[in-house]
């Protein structure tokens, strides 16, 4: 070990023990954003980026549960990146997929799919929802895994499903209009029942949420780190909850 990792050890432990549990976000959501610019980077094969992309996932999550954070959702796939090169589409699935699996086999938290499932490859969609499915009796820490999502997507959706419920019961759409309320609509959202997220997180340098739990993060923190996701340490981390808890959050008043 040389004289920077120890620097760094030293500075880490510093910043986990000065984070107050009382100043800490419950739900964190994640953009893991530069497998791929971290691939090109270190000479390797794309599939190797997100290979690594996915490792750094079941690190996160477990910097997350040793600070009690109850809830982590994480973005592996956009609906955006459906029309990638389907060599590459079929890399960051199977990468996905390799993740739950593991995360299933270790029955530590459980898994839910968030996103729609219907725009996937089939055998792969079953697949994850079946790995999913396989921890609905796990308790802990639970942990979302966004494919196949977008916040207009998760929007449309959402609003589709209002209607559809609606009109079974008869409903036409002026009475739906007249009495639709905020709370209406996120009981057809993919997170439906789960607490919005207090901070988002986006690695890669990348300033912007694209469309990350468009409505869910009206009243979240955000933070930004220049390291690309699978480079992303734990030092990394703690800052972006050191950042978190020294803010006065406002929820838009």
């Amino acid at each position: 070990m040389g004289v920077s990792d120890l620097a760094y050890g030293v500075y880490e432990r510093r910043l986990a023990r000065r984070l107050r549990p009382d100043r800490l976000p419950h739900h964190v959501g994640a953009i893991v954003d530069g497998n791929r610019r971290w691939a090109k980077g270190a000479g390797a094969r794309f599939e190797d980026g997100y290979q690594a992309g996915a490792d750094k996932i079941s690190e996160f999550a477990d910097w997350c549960d040793s600070l009690g954070v109850e809830i982590v959702t994480l973005w592996l796939l956009s609906t955006d990146n459906l029309q990638r090169d389907p060599a590459e589409l079929d890399s960051i699935l199977a990468a996905v997929e390799a993740l739950m699996e593991r995360l299933a086999e270790e029955g530590r938290w459980p898994i839910s799919v968030i996103g729609n499932l219907d725009m996937l490859p089939a055998e792969s969609a079953a697949r994850m929802k079946h790995l999913a499915d396989s921890t609905s009796g796990v308790g802990g820490m639970r942990v979302n895994i966004c494919v196949g999502y977008g916040g207009r997507q998760e929007l449309t959706d959402a609003m589709r499903s209002l209607l559809l419920d609606e009109a079974t019961k008869g409903r036409s759409l002026g009475d739906v209009a007249a009495t639709l309320e905020v709370d209406d609509i996120a009981e057809h959202l993919y997170t439906k029942g789960q607490p919005d997220p207090d901070l988002l997180i986006r690695t890669s340098g990348e300033q912007r949420l694209s469309g990350f739990l468009l409505w869910q993060s009206v009243h979240s923190e955000f933070y930004f780190s220049d390291a690309l996701w699978p480079a992303f340490r734990r030092v990394d981390f703690l800052r972006a909850m050191r950042s978190y808890a020294a803010r006065e959050r406002r929820f838009g008043q």
